[in-house]
């Protein structure tokens, strides 16, 4: 067995052993606010302050909760071998069974544990519990026949924008009627009758989309004491990552869940909080011991990623700020590279000095691409680094392009199993009923819906009594066909794994042929195809229908970065806000020029200045060695040629920790640069 707080240091181990009452762990970037996490639920578990069940551990994307029961297994394990005698309690882990001879604590992110409470709970609201989760495009599609239906100007109402609205409306817990009683002006007032219908359309359709998971669990626990209580007296203990990264609905969440015990334990940075432009409030960790009288603050201070050279320009930045708390980052980490400071051109010049740069980390240094980011504060500036690495062939990948659930081939089969899991979802018959081709027209199509709304049945049900209702025999048929491949996909269910079933599927409705239609581009849409099966086999071990719930939840509540393949050797391009939680040997950021980073709408705005400072600062931090800090003089962006000051962030760095250099010949010219050759072995 394992000394648990073997190898800590003295802040981590302070932090982990205040087990009751409310704890704050600030925790600067590379501090090992993981670990920390990691060992108090293992510390407290083996020291039987509590089942493990009664842990709740929250975090905000899959792939930080998978790294986080990563290393409680380990834990575990460390502390109870395998061939212990105490009975076995069997896990999911990454769609993998893994047994222990202790429960398992609920580690997961904020939208997961309210999917998993709405499972249980959704009828007491009115809900089924097999309930789909609309993703951004299934809302687009619903906004649009909702404002095509009011009536409403479309060049007025962009339906992004109208959803947006929406979605702050949520995160600030704003129901229709709530929202509707506090409009203020045209777009608000139009914005509540789209709201209105919208949710009405979810409800009959039993769906929820991804800010209702929150706002629905809270409304459940606002109106049901008793549910409330219940889920009070499980999660003894709670413990919330990023909290910095919290909006006023997963803060009310939480509250609620720990009012009962008050065991809770937030790890965070007020320096990196970089998410209000989608409801993150900074107050919520500023104002942590206001709102929990009694809470003890520990300072995890000591970087374990960065060199002392980098935080100590992360700080010259980030130090100007007004709100925030106070705290002194170090590191035993010593380095003579200063931060470089280069001046190109252009964006062709800042292309091709990143490209040189990357030749000379991965030659001379034997930096792999994988180590290496390019990060810029909006995605339009990507082009012409992409265009450089396309030239001089160097592998790359872009953090936020179009997700591979999000391509139409694969949507059809998920809309397909969607519809299968949950015969009310309206949209997904929609998009399924003509594919493959039926001839299923918008006559036929609404009387069905209508025929499902009237008697209050699911689709399947209301297709049966169609030929009353004055549809003509062919497209009975072809309806009538639609109904039985889906009842019998339903029967196969109980006698295949989900990969097997997935091919019978596809056999089942002629998809193949559907998808190849004798174009390259059809065979790449095929190929999309049989990657699903890479993705889905994973859930072979799970019976097939709690298989396809589990992979449409992993599919709807995946983000970019779950996506992020380690593995692969290419340089990764993203946005400064996708970096968050990241590291990487050497770091580049382009655009560091006023109006782009600090963005224009900051300028004037002392609130948006501060998080444009936090920006910069997380871009900075995710560096361990290397830190390339790029402006430039003219640039050609949003369709147009801008020649704007270098940021006044450059300027706040001392002149002691950098090395400034501008573009006197172009790198790529001859025999001056070794970026001809990129090592990607």
């Amino acid at each position: 067995m394992i000394d648990i707080l073997e190898n800590l240091n003295e802040k981590q181990k302070e932090a982990i052993l205040i087990t009751e009452g409310p704890v704050l762990v600030i925790a600067g970037p590379g501090s090992g606010k993981t670990r920390v996490l990691t060992h108090r639920i293992v510390y407290i578990i083996a020291n039987k302050k509590s089942k493990p069940d009664n842990i709740l551990a929250i975090t905000f994307t899959n792939k930080a909760a998978g790294e986080m029961k990563k290393r409680v297994i380990f834990l575990l394990n460390s502390i109870y071998p395998k061939n212990s005698q105490r009975p076995r309690h069997v896990v999911a882990f990454n769609s993998h069974l893994v047994s222990f001879p202790v429960d398992f604590p609920t580690i997961c992110t904020f939208h997961s544990l309210c999917v998993k409470i709405l499972r249980k709970e959704a009828g007491v609201i009115g809900f089924k519990k097999d309930f789909v989760i609309f993703d951004s495009d299934d809302q687009k599609v619903i906004i649009k026949k909702i404002i095509k239906k009011l009536q409403i100007d479309r060049e007025q109402f962009n339906p992004k924008a109208v959803l947006t609205e929406i979605s702050n409306a949520k995160n600030e817990l704003k129901t229709p009627k709530k929202y509707g009683n506090m409009v203020d002006g045209f777009f608000q007032e139009n914005v509540s009758k789209i709201y209105n219908l919208y949710q009405r359309e979810l409800k009959e359709s039993h769906a929820f989309d991804f800010d209702d998971l929150i706002m629905q669990t809270i409304i459940l626990f606002s109106n049901y004491p008793d549910v409330l209580k219940k889920y009070q007296r499980k999660f003894k203990y709670i413990m919330v990552d990023e909290y910095q990264d919290t909006n006023y609905a997963q803060y009310k969440l939480i509250n609620l869940l720990s009012k009962k015990y008050k065991n809770i334990f937030v790890v965070g940075d007020d320096w990196q909080s970089i998410y209000k432009w989608r409801g993150a409030d900074i107050r919520n960790i500023l104002e942590f011991e206001k709102n929990y009288p009694g809470a003890k603050t520990v300072l995890l201070e000591q970087n374990y990623r960065s060199t002392q050279e980098i935080l100590d320009a992360s700080y010259s930045i980030i130090s100007k700020n007004i709100n925030r708390k106070e705290k002194n980052l170090f590191s035993s980490k010593k380095s003579d590279q200063p931060i470089i400071v280069y001046e190109a051109a252009d964006e062709k010049g800042e292309a091709e000095f990143i490209v040189s740069e990357i030749a000379k980390l991965n030659v001379q240094k034997n930096v792999k691409l994988r180590d290496i980011a390019i990060l810029y504060r909006t995605n339009a500036q990507s082009r012409s680094i992409e265009e450089m690495f396309i030239r001089y062939n160097v592998p790359y990948r872009i953090v936020g392009g179009i997700k591979f659930y999000m391509r139409k081939e694969v949507r059809n089969i998920t809309a397909y199993f969607r519809f299968m899991q949950n015969p009310n979802d309206l949209l997904s018959f929609e998009r399924i009923i003509n594919i493959p081709r039926r001839g299923i027209g918008k006559t036929t199509f609404k009387k069905i819906v209508d025929a499902a709304k009237k008697e209050k049945i699911n689709i399947i049900e209301a297709i049966v009594g169609l030929e009353h209702n004055n549809i003509t025999k062919k497209r009975i048929n072809s309806i009538t066909d639609f109904a039985n491949i889906i009842k019998e996909c339903e029967k196969k269910m109980s006698e295949m794994k989900i990969s097997q079933f997935l091919n019978f599927f596809l056999k089942s409705i002629n998809y193949k042929e559907y998808i190849i239609d004798g174009t390259e581009e059809g065979k790449n849409r095929w190929e999309n195809v049989q990657e699903l099966f890479t993705a889905i086999e994973k859930y072979d071990k799970f019976p097939t229908k709690e298989a396809i719930k589990l992979f449409l939840e992993e599919v709807a509540l995946a983000t970019d970065l779950d996506n992020i393949d380690d593995n692969q050797d290419a340089a990764t391009l993203m946005t400064l806000h996708s970096a968050k939680g990241l590291e990487y040997d050497a770091v580049f950021i382009i655009g560091l020029e006023e109006g782009l980073l600090p963005h224009s709408m900051s300028l004037d705005n002392l609130s948006e200045m501060e998080e444009e400072r936090r920006l910069c600062y997380v871009g900075i931090t995710r560096a361990k060695n290397k830190v390339h800090l790029i402006f430039a003089k003219v640039r050609r962006i949003f369709g147009s040629t801008q020649a704007n000051y270098p940021s006044r962030f450059i300027a706040d760095i001392p002149k002691h920790l950098v090395d400034f250099q501008n573009q006197g010949y172009n790198y790529l010219d001859g025999d001056a640069s070794e970026s001809n050759y990129i090592n990607v072995d």
